[in-house]
């Protein structure tokens, strides 16, 4: 399967990883006249067009409302559902949604050096990886007990406990594939921007009202909050060394990404027997992530790249977003229930609580 074939169950069979060899089609397609790109592109320029307007006009509005631009994305998204239904949006979307979202994250690594995260100190990082590790845990045992899959849970978890939507998105990329798959990632990044943007209304107020300095309010918006951008947002409403300490903090928690990723890419495929010759496949984008983390920390990218490649990395995921909110409908959605939602609010409770109790007795 390549990634701009649509999502139906026999696609669903065939997916492993961005990377397996185990997805492509039984009986190949007739070799094409021309260059292989051309060809590409012909196929999806359309849905890749579609999808980055809904990005456009979304940045758009979230900067003069001053909103989150995921969450309008992904509304808009869904409102042109009917794009995905059929015609030729279809191959451009789904590539949209599967290797342009790969990209995306990738990128993200050019924003992280290991200097940043050591500055912090033990205690920050300790209190990191306790809150992610936890989080999934919790999201993985409560969500059997709600009823949900388990998949759900760690895809919740993951958002929650590492960065918002980015975490949801990349751990639904190394995820098992079923029906639910389009459905669990959009309700996930649904309810973590949602929560997301409550929590950069509230905790400040809250640090505010608990008495805590500017180091210390970093901290606990840095370790709680799950979007990269509702964490600047509350930082510096705050001041701007609040801004800064929420900011490195919330880096480490997106630098857990490629661990915890490629973690359950390993799992996910010693549960499948060891596919694709035993091996388990590595996701090429997490490559990336990593690459660009090393030569940031040694120094070889200067600002400008470093802050080309963050637009970049955002225009990507936004548009990927857009892509993920046309390929579901809000019935869809509604026929979740209120359990995926309650367990996610359950998820930020708990890392809420656990960061708490450490910037009160332990900084």
């Amino acid at each position: 399967m390549t990634d701009f074939d649509t999502d139906t169950a026999a696609a669903h069979r065939m997916f492993r990883s961005f990377d397996g060899m185990e997805g492509l089609p039984e009986v190949a397609a007739p070799p094409r006249a021309g260059l292989p790109g051309r060809s590409l592109v012909a196929k999806v320029w359309p849905g890749v067009l579609a999808a980055a307007t809904v990005a456009l006009a979304s940045s758009w509005l979230a900067q003069h409302y001053t909103a989150p631009v995921m969450l309008f994305a992904l509304l808009f998204g869904m409102a042109f559902h009917f794009l995905h239904e059929e015609g030729r949006c279809v191959a451009g979307i789904e590539f949209s949604s599967k290797a342009i979202l790969r990209t995306g994250v990738a990128l993200l690594g050019a924003r992280i050096t290991v200097e940043q995260m050591l500055a912090l100190g033990a205690t920050p990082i300790l209190m990191v990886v306790a809150g992610v590790a936890s989080t999934l845990l919790l999201g993985f045992v409560a969500s059997r007990a709600l009823g949900l899959s388990r998949s759900f849970g760690v895809l919740s978890g993951g958002a929650v406990g590492i960065c918002g939507a980015s975490a949801a998105l990349a751990i639904a990329s190394v995820l098992p594939k079923t029906k639910e798959s389009e459905r669990d990632v959009i309700l996930a990044v649904v309810v973590v921007t949602a929560l997301s943007t409550l929590a950069m209304i509230l905790y400040p107020m809250l640090v505010t009202a608990l008495g805590f300095d500017h180091p210390r309010a970093g901290l606990f918006l840095g370790g709680t909050i799950h979007d990269v951008a509702q964490v600047v947002g509350a930082g510096y409403m705050i001041s701007q060394k609040t801004g800064d300490v929420a900011t490195y903090v919330k880096l480490l928690r997106v630098a857990m990404l490629l661990p915890v990723v490629f973690a359950i890419a390993l799992v996910v495929a010693r549960g499948k027997g060891g596919s694709v010759g035993g091996k388990p496949p590595f996701p090429l984008f997490l490559a990336g992530f990593a690459a660009l983390v090393a030569l940031n920390s040694l120094g070889f990218l200067a600002k400008p790249v470093v802050d080309a490649a963050s637009e970049v990395s955002r225009w990507c995921l936004v548009t990927a977003i857009a892509a993920l909110g046309m390929k579901t409908s809000f019935k869809d959605l509604a026929a979740a229930g209120w359990r995926p939602v309650a367990l996610m609010v359950a998820e930020t409770a708990w890392i809420a609580a656990l960061v708490l109790v450490v910037v009160i007795f332990f900084t």
